[in-house]
């Protein structure tokens, strides 16, 4: 018998926590109906299509395959039953605004030859940093990622102190990186990785060096269809196991507890979606509507976990400032991925986390899917989208837009030697009141609670509701953080909460 079976269970939230949980609570046997604010699922990870041409709004790249194929098992199924992967090479390019520019490919010789060219040592270094990464990413994945811990007590169990020994769980990445290489283009290598956790060098504990491993070894790949054709396998996978959807239906309040929830949404029609009753009845709800957001909006106050104090005073993960451009022809200069670093990046992370303030000399990242994608672009173009983190919280006017757009296409002009003014045949901006508008997004963080140490494992608001029975979060906000391989563990967490609390 299915443990949940006869149980009905609304998630607010098409994102990938939500996908994620609804697929492990359907195939347990419960009723699951996901209800999404927008017109499409992902979230995060939604799809802008324009004439042509498709762009991934958020999430772009497929880092860490073994999770997706975890994932997938769970179900009997592969990811390539659902999208095929390209390896890319390089994995990614890099400019620095000195004018020096490298490539980092799949093979690993090659990228340790490369270290040596700018420090003395620094290709063994490399061999000796990867090998902690990947010490660090295999007992940290099976042991805290996979396992959720919430309590001081679960970490005191002597098994966990056993795995835990050597792993880098103090100091700060930079602190770490410094340890092996001295070169500072070197060490802005191997933490730019950090922006995938909305952190920074000198406030991400040290033992996010797993990220290398992800990096270097397990490759960075490009599904076909981009992230959003990932997001369209979960929704698949979803409805194979009985999941049904409803898109257009922003939730306005959560009222009850378990046996008796209410889920009040403001309903708007769409085209596969007309309105419909504005209420759903359900025994648990799984939230991956921002946290912030279920806790100070849909809750009564005598329902919330934390009060505004709290939320207040955490450390969020940056905004983003985002271009997403159709452009006449090749770009001939940027690789599928490119980042663009200043040879001094402190200043930038420095008015995200200390001073906010729109970015002076900004590092960004620029995606060209249609070098790998013939279906993202029109014959005779490309898709390009770029983006800069900034501060969440920012005033973000259009004057302040159209500055930072001349700003940025200049930046890039200028470091890369592609000039892409001239080129442009659609254009469109999102950014910080974007984020807060369409994803409820706390300040309009473009990810969330940023992994410092403080907002690491358990300091992490919990999947479980502090005070309602029955009620769940899940993404990033909650364990075991950012990003879209987090978030699909994220669901297989809540969804295990679920079971040990109302399995039959």
């Amino acid at each position: 018998m299915n443990s949940l079976a006869g149980e009905s269970v609304a998630v607010v939230g098409a994102g990938v926590g939500g996908l994620s949980t609804a697929c492990y609570l359907a195939d347990a046997g419960a009723d699951v109906r996901v209800i999404e604010k927008n017109e499409q699922f992902g979230g995060r990870a939604s799809v802008l299509e324009r004439d042509g041409f498709r762009f991934d709004m958020g999430p772009s790249w497929y880092l860490m395959p073994d999770v997706f194929e975890r994932f997938f098992g769970r179900f009997d199924r592969t990811p390539t039953d659902y999208y095929d992967l390209a390896h890319l090479d390089p994995h990614y390019r890099i400019f620095f605004k000195d004018g020096d520019e490298v490539d980092i490919t799949p093979d690993l010789a090659e990228t340790k030859a490369l270290f040596e060219s700018y420090e003395d040592g620094a290709g063994e270094a490399l061999e000796r940093y990867l090998e902690k990464s990947r010490e660090n990413y295999e007992v940290g994945m099976e042991h805290f990622v996979y396992e959720d811990r919430t309590r001081v007590r679960d970490y005191l169990d002597l098994d966990v102190a056993r795995q835990a020994r050597g792993l880098s769980l103090l100091g700060t990445m930079q602190g770490h990186v410094e340890k092996y290489f001295d070169h500072p283009k070197l060490q802005q290598i191997m933490q730019y990785t950090l922006v995938f956790l909305g952190g920074s060098p000198n406030n991400t504990p040290a033992l996010y060096n797993l990220m290398s491993h992800v990096d270097f070894t397990l490759g960075v790949w490009y599904p076909e269809g981009g992230v959003g054709g990932v997001i369209d396998a979960f929704v698949e996978l979803g409805r194979e196991l009985g999941v049904t959807y409803e898109t257009n239906q922003p939730v306005t309040a959560i009222k009850g507890r378990y046996g008796a929830f209410l889920v009040e949404t403001d309903p708007r029609d769409g085209e596969d979606s007309p309105a419909r009753p504005s209420a759903f009845e359900a025994d648990i709800v799984v939230s991956n509507a921002d946290y912030a957001h279920t806790e100070q909006e849909l809750l009564a106050p005598d329902q919330r976990g934390y009060d505004p104090d709290y939320w207040e005073s955490r450390t969020y993960a940056p905004s983003a400032f985002l271009l997403y451009l159709g452009l006449e022809g090749e770009v001939d200069e940027l690789a599928h991925h490119t980042l663009v670093l200043p040879t001094e990046w402190n200043q930038h992370f420095e008015q995200i986390f200390e001073e906010p303030a729109w970015p002076d000399d900004p590092a960004y990242y620029c995606c060209v899917p249609s070098k790998t994608d013939d279906d993202v672009a029109p014959d005779g173009h490309s898709t390009l989208f770029v983006l800069v983190p900034i501060a969440p919280g920012l005033e973000d006017t259009p004057e302040r837009r159209e500055r930072y757009r001349e700003q940025v296409l200049e930046d890039i002009a200028a470091n890369t030697g592609e000039d892409l003014r001239d080129r442009i045949v659609l254009e469109e901006r999102f950014s910080v009141e974007d984020f807060a508008d369409r994803y409820n997004s706390y300040r309009g963080t473009a990810l969330g609670m940023a992994h410092t140490l403080s907002q690491t494992a358990l300091f992490r608001p919990p999947h479980r509701s502090k005070e309602v029975d029955g009620l769940y979060f899940t993404g990033s906000y909650t364990t075991p953080g950012i990003g879209v391989p987090m978030c699909l563990i994220s669901g297989e967490l809540t969804a295990d909460a679920v079971f040990e609390d109302y399995g039959g």
